[in-house]
């Protein structure tokens, strides 16, 4: 599907509700999969990659339904079942990495696949860990599909040399399974929802500083409310920034401080952000986030900032084509691992549309401010983050883009066209 974006002449203006956290609602499904008794996830995520970790549960002789469009009820005595089948993760790189977890403390095998774009994704980060708890799987040069054999587990305390949420959640859920204590250290603190969920359903779990410490645990069935994805706030704040005469309100959106780098970013850049009505749902804080049109000046970003905004660089870079002065965004070379090689398929895009932009190693640097151009076509590498972000940046190109293949946002974010309408009305 080839996408067109014209210029927005009027602004940005209104309220608009931010669906629901797709991570939460990966966890959300997963652990209440495992949990004793009835759960009812509330708000659940539309996104594809959820979905896909819904279908695998119930492969997992999970009963999971539907009880209207954002509710879904998990009933499960804790145990899970061999599948008839493979368990294919589609896009997920989320549900392949934390179910691999899980599933390598169970009594039966599993093999996990994925699509093109999963496959090509690193495993290693899990399996070595993995490995050392006693799991056996077998994989394709470290990537997918994973044959994971069934094995008793035991606790290690492992210092992780990467702050991924992935890897420290698939090491956290085998040891739910393993005999002892499981401690994980990583180098700054990533989003930590599964702590949050895990402790929220009963697990015996615990932080302190940047090592999580948990003990063999039998989780408990709750509901579970789900919050606004800040992810997908994300593009809908740097619109406003950036697009003229914008004023908005995002209602709902989760404030878990491990996920709020794109707030500090915007504060430091000079942007109009107010927080509203916070509060805090299971678990989670949550609140109504403002924003104006701003004058906005480059910055850098680096170190432990980037675990809380790995995901919103894309849309950061094109918010940073429209400030003064320079923004050096370093300390990001996982960015190379995503859906793409986001600092490549980032750079090459953006500049088609005449931003300053050159990479790096390990980022880029961007040289404000730029009048973006448009009649071009771009790309988005299978890669909904890109996607969403070129959009953004077609709202303030002096002519038309065309952007190709942009059903990947519907991986994450099948509203996100349709919720810019209600904006621009």
């Amino acid at each position: 599907m080839i996408k067109n974006v014209k210029k927005l002449v009027h602004g940005l203006k209104g309220n608009i509700e931010i669906p629901s956290d797709k991570s939460i609602s990966h966890r959300a499904i997963m652990f209440s999969s495992i949990a004793k008794g009835t759960s009812r996830i509330i708000n659940f995520s539309n996104g594809e990659d959820p979905k896909s970790t819904l279908k695998i549960f119930r492969q997992l002789g999970v009963d999971i339904a539907y009880k209207d469009e954002k509710t879904v009820i998990v009933n499960s005595d804790g145990k899970l079942r061999q599948p008839l089948a493979d368990l294919d993760c589609e896009n997920s790189g989320t549900t392949m990495r934390l179910a691999s977890g899980i599933l390598a403390g169970q009594n039966f095998n599993t093999r996990l696949t994925g699509d093109i774009s999963l496959s090509k994704r690193p495993m290693k980060r899990i399996i070595t860990p993995l490995s050392l708890m006693g799991a056996k799987i077998e994989s394709e040069d470290n990537h997918a599909p994973l044959n994971i054999y069934g094995n008793r587990l035991t606790g290690i305390d492992y210092n992780s040399q990467i702050a991924s949420a992935q890897v420290k959640s698939s090491v956290l859920l085998a040891g739910l399974y393993a005999d002892g204590t499981t401690k994980f250290t990583e180098p700054y603190i990533s989003r930590n929802h599964t702590e949050i969920l895990l402790k929220y359903l009963g697990a015996d779990i615990t932080t302190k500083n940047t090592t999580t410490i948990i003990n063999p645990s039998e989780l408990t069935a709750k509901d579970i409310i789900i919050c606004g994805d800040i992810s997908s706030a994300a593009y809908f704040m740097a619109a406003a920034l950036i697009v003229p005469n914008s004023d908005i309100i995002l209602k709902n959106v989760g404030l878990n401080p491990t996920r709020t780098g794109i707030i500090k970013v915007i504060e430091k850049m000079g942007g109009y952000i107010e927080i509203l009505n916070k509060e805090k749902i299971s678990g989670e804080e949550v609140g109504d986030i403002r924003i104006k049109t701003s004058d906005l000046k480059g910055i850098t970003i680096g170190g432990e900032l980037i675990p809380q905004l790995i995901d919103e660089i894309p849309i950061i870079a094109v918010i940073a084509t429209q400030a003064k002065g320079e923004t050096v965004i370093k300390d990001a070379q996982d960015l190379r691992n995503k859906e793409s090689d986001r600092i490549k398929s980032t750079v090459c895009e953006l500049k088609k549309l005449g931003a300053n932009i050159e990479e790096t190693e390990d980022g880029f640097i961007i040289n404000g401010k730029t009048n973006l151009k448009g009649e071009t076509e771009l790309n988005t590498y299978h890669d909904h983050r890109l996607a969403m972000s070129l959009y953004v940046a077609g709202l303030i190109c002096d002519k038309e883009i065309a952007i190709n293949d942009f059903e990947w946002v519907n991986i994450s974010f099948p509203e996100f066209a349709q919720l810019f309408q209600t904006l621009q009305n």
